[in-house]
């Protein structure tokens, strides 16, 4: 009976595991062959999980702002990168280097993000 009952909790979290991996989603929605250079002010950044964001105001020639999302990496990444949740702070300039979206909405995959103290984060 026991053993019935760890192979059962065993199968569970398998199951549970390979939702989670079958649930994350491709990078097919990023154009990797272009990278885009953005300088703008920070409008939030979510350092959650399953990836971090950086929200970006960029002023377009026209002068209007458009506000891009910059999908980042995992906080276990981002913390080896040295990102932390107080890296990228409302109203600090930053320019970032993305992958854009194919579709061409506001936003991209982050190559390497300089923040406003001049440290580069990849």
């Amino acid at each position: 009976m026991q053993k019935m009952s760890w192979l059962a909790a065993f199968g569970l979290t398998a199951m549970a595991v390979s939702g989670v991996v079958l649930a994350h989603h491709s990078h097919a929605m990023f154009d990797h062959s272009r990278e885009v250079t953005l300088t703008g002010k920070v409008t939030n950044f979510a350092y959650t999980n399953p990836h971090a964001f950086l929200y970006i105001d960029v002023e377009g020639d026209d002068g209007a702002s458009v506000n891009y999302w910059i999908e980042m990496s995992n906080i276990p990444n981002m913390i080896r990168r040295g990102v932390s949740p107080k890296t990228f702070n409302v109203g600090d300039v930053v320019t970032v280097n993305i992958h854009p979206l194919m579709d061409g909405r506001p936003g991209g995959n982050y190559i390497t993000i300089t923040a406003a103290d001049g440290k580069t984060y990849d």
